[in-house]
């Protein structure tokens, strides 16, 4: 310990943070920092209202008096790693292994002799184990990797993982260091719960030469707060945890606890801490470091839990305190983390595991019943969806107790199949919804797990204040004008938006200038495409805070079609004259990987001629991450199965600033960009679009047409732009009181506007929405630079379950009304705005406006 550390507070200082802590009053990093220092009897007042808070939660749990553990075995599934960490003996090097006999990683029967063994001996847990990325570093572990058949370290770690659920029963507690938003995806069906310690926020011991962290890119506090984000935002149960005496100040250490109290409030998944104490190793950069001590360690575990509440689960390895158990109790853990009668701690190999009944011995003399839990904890078991996969849930009930949620200790251990759910495809629900949603409405404004399912809505306020605060626009309009007039490609990001900030006479200059622009460019026809729009569930727990759309499987509105409803729609819709269908649904937990293709197959195996237009980004995402494919590989399987192209949607906004706002778990910007080139590489066409008008503003705007330009540039891929105004009447971020009320009619004029100046010339096409804005509304935008109405739709959910009141289908008539009222002609398009066959103008024009078996057909405004 430093002398800085050491240096004690002052008695005034001292005893003001004890009588705060006593009286259940909030600290803050300051006092944190200060009862970090405390010893002796401030150590003992310390301690006593940390145990307060415990057991309070304890008791709220349904669990007073009960301390648990998880009967585990670790796994070391390699022990190559890109990083470098300077106290680590876990790691080693290839040639290490190789004079030791052993691979780059163990071998799956390795693995599984294992697994095998712990469950025999009644273990639940495989905790796997592993370093960060180790094929970016040793060419040995990537030639491993080739030679077994995979392509990177998680996907070996997801094959694993599948192998120890189906012929052992042990579930898997995953550790394989810095993970992607599209890793969780990956691994979250295969594990219950997965982990990464934060370790310390102090950026200089990861940034400056001899730090503890230096030269370990994946120690960047930054990419690890990262890590734990993205992990709330796919509702992954996560373990993280702090490592005492890297060399970090106690100040440091309280800023480090109050970032993980920030993720743990903000979406409700940080299953548990580890308070876990620096034990120098032999052989190691930072073998002549002090051990953290004991009086410090207490203090830790005791300012843990004030900050972190009585709800929170804390954990201080047995093996690393030297049987000091009954302090660590007193100062506020309820859990000891794994414990094997296996296998070693091969991160701390020198320190034996307690044996469990030794265990619960010391548990009893400090006043605590020891009970085991599996890996993810009984908070989380209870819960179910969305935190645990539909895959899993049978792994897991068939060792849970289902009153408590802790490990059934009589539970038999052995290999289930992971599979996907039964009869996935079973029309369940209100299949009508489509219909009646104009004529009977929504049951509710919201869902019943509104204060749930999207995390912590006071801490996303503070979080959304930032992004809001509109932005000084100094530039001069005129002059940005002229540059618009004359070529709008050299407007620069100033420039931009100060004319997204236009309004009044600037404002009608703005939109005549992008409403020439469009005549040059597309002409003064108003294309529409005739177009059927079937969302094949509404079932889904992503966490989109702005959509209504969302129901849980045993919500009133909730529905999913079968394949034979899916294809007599679109049957319908080729009667009727329609070249296109956009099928698009809700992330349903039960649906397989390759639901979406018997999806894209039963509508082309039904009407052959159809274009199937499917699948949002987010739907690949999941697609992929169910079946292992990589999303190229699911793009390819898809477009064999029928797909022709896919919707630019789950854009919302291309920044990751107002995304996290939005939405709690869908993918993030660079995901999406992966998915939209990637189907552009593969010959499959897309839109493009941007919902606007709630937690942003015109700078979020700008770069998101940017971002769409660039993109453009490269792929050449996208059809159209689509402007998507925010529904504001139902959607959860509205009802919490954050979001705005939707785009004002200036708002959408202008982001019309600069949309056809800021794409040209690379996007041609601009739609506007009339099921958004209305017929009049539609009008005004065609005056503005759009030259597209969209589809005539026939059914549309989304939007109505959002408050939209323009209806659900607009006939031809309709749309050439709509054309008419802007002073243009109307002409009927394909999706990639090729011609229309003579046979299917004259079908839909003999059919315009007689869809009874359908839906009701609406009066034209």
């Amino acid at each position: 310990m430093t002398d800085h550390q050491a240096a004690r507070p002052t008695e005034n200082a001292m005893r003001r943070a004890l009588r705060r802590a006593r009286d259940g009053v909030a600290l803050d990093v300051t006092e944190a920092a200060v009862l970090l220092r405390a010893r002796g009897d401030d150590l003992a007042d310390l301690v006593a209202s940390a145990g307060r808070v415990r057991d309070a939660g304890l008791e709220a749990a349904g669990r007073p008096g009960v301390i648990t553990y998880s009967k585990s075995v670790f796994v070391p599934l390699t022990r190559l790693c890109r990083d470098k960490c300077h106290y680590c003996t876990f790691v080693t090097v290839p040639g290490k292994l190789r004079r030791a006999g052993h691979g780059m990683f163990m071998s799956p029967d390795e693995v599984l002799d294992i697994a095998r063994r712990g469950a025999a001996l009644g273990c639940k847990e495989a905790l796997i184990t592993l370093g960060d990325k180790p094929e970016d570093r040793w060419p040995e572990a990537r030639e491993w990797l080739d030679a077994h058949g995979y392509d990177d370290t998680i996907a070996y770690v997801r094959a694993m993982a599948i192998r120890i659920l189906e012929e052992t029963g042990l579930l898997p507690h995953l550790n394989p260091g810095v993970l992607s938003w599209t890793d969780f995806q990956r691994l979250k069906p295969v594990a219950p719960s997965m982990g990464m310690m934060l370790e310390t926020t102090a950026t200089r011991l990861w940034s400056e030469p001899g730090g503890p962290h230096y030269g370990s890119p994946d120690k960047e506090p930054a990419v690890r707060l990262r890590v734990l984000e993205d992990a709330g935002r796919s509702s992954v149960p996560f373990t993280s945890g702090l490592l005492l005496g890297i060399g970090e100040t106690l100040e440091e250490r309280a800023e480090s606890l109050f970032a993980l109290r920030r993720v743990a409030r903000a979406y409700h998944s940080v299953q548990e801490l580890i308070i876990q104490n620096f034990r120098a190793k032999p052989d190691t950069a930072m073998r002549g470091m002090p051990d953290a001590e004991l009086d410090d360690l207490v203090a830790t575990v005791a300012v843990a839990r004030l900050i972190m509440g009585p709800s929170a689960c804390l954990q201080a390895p047995p093996n690393l305190v030297d049987a000091e158990y009954e302090r660590l109790v007193a100062a506020g853990i309820d859990d000891w983390g794994g414990v094997s009668p296996l296998t070693i701690d091969h991160v701390n190999p020198e320190r034996p595991w307690p044996r469990i009944e030794e265990l619960a011995e010391r548990s009893a003399a400090a006043g605590f019943e020891l009970r085991e839990r599996l890996c993810v904890y009984p908070e989380f078991v209870t819960r179910g969806e969305p935190w645990l996969d539909p895959r899993l849930l049978p792994h897991v009930r068939a060792l849970a107790d289902p009153e408590t949620g802790l490990a059934n200790p009589d539970a038999p251990v052995r290999g289930l199949p992971w599979q996907e759910p039964d009869e996935a495809f079973t029309a369940t629900g209100r299949t009508d919804l489509h219909r009646t949603v104009d004529t009977e409405g929504r049951t509710g404004d919201r869902r019943e797990d509104f204060d749930e399912v999207y995390g912590d809505w006071e801490a996303l306020r503070e979080a959304a204040v930032p992004g809001m605060v509109p932005q000084r626009i100094d530039t001069d309009v005129r002059e940005a004008l002229a540059v618009a007039a004359d070529d709008p490609t050299r407007l620069t990001d100033p420039q931009a938006l100060a004319l997204l900030h236009a309004d009044g006479p600037a404002l009608d200059a703005l939109t005549r200038i992008a409403d020439d622009l469009r005549k040059s460019v597309s002409g003064d026809d108003v294309t529409y495409v005739v177009t059927r729009n079937i969302n094949f569930t509404n079932v889904c727990y992503t966490g989109c805070r702005f959509c209504a759309f969302a129901q849980r499987r045993t919500d009133a509105d909730a529905y999913t079609l079968s394949l034979d409803q899916v294809a007599d729609r679109a049957q319908q819709a080729w009667d009727v004259g329609a070249v296109e269908v956009c099928m698009q649904g809700g992330i349903h937990p039960d649906l397989p990987g390759t639901a979406y293709f018997d999806i894209a197959r039963a509508v082309k195996e039904r009407v052959p001629g159809m274009h199937v237009h499917a699948f949002s980004p987010m739907e690949v995402v999941n697609g992929a991450s169910r079946t292992g494919l990589s999303i190229r590989e699911w793009l390819t399987a898809a477009k064999e199965a029928g797909l022709d192209s896919i919707p630019g949607t789950a854009a919302e906004i291309l920044d990751d600033e107002v995304r996290w706002i939005l939405t709690k778990g869908k993918l993030p910007t660079a995901t999406w960009i992966e998915v939209i080139t990637t189907a552009h590489e593969l010959g499959l066409r897309s839109s493009s679009t941007m919902m606007y008008g709630h937690v942003d503003q015109p700078r979020h705007w700008l770069g998101h047409l940017r971002t769409l330009a660039r993109i453009q540039q490269e792929t050449g891929g996208f059809t159209e732009f689509v402007t998507l105004p925010f529904i504001h009447t139902n959607a959860p971020v509205y009802l919490a009181g954050i979001a705005r009320p939707g785009p004002t009619v200036r708002d959408n004029r202008a982001v019309t506007a600069m949309a056809r100046l800021l794409l040209h010339p690379h996007i041609p096409h601009i739609q506007t929405s009339w099921v958004k804005l209305g017929a009049e509304g539609a009008a005004e935008m065609l005056r503005s630079g759009a030259d597209d109405l969209g589809g005539t739709l026939m059914e549309e959910t989304i939007s109505r379950m959002a408050g939209s009141s323009y209806g659900s289908y607009r006939s031809i008539k309709d749309l050439e009304a709509i054309a008419e009222a802007a002073g243009r002609p109307a002409k009927p398009r394909t999706t990639l705005y090729g011609e229309v066959p003579e046979e299917r103008r004259r079908t839909a024009e003999a059919s315009d406006g007689h869809l009874p078996e359908l839906l009701p057909v609406l009066p034209a405004e």
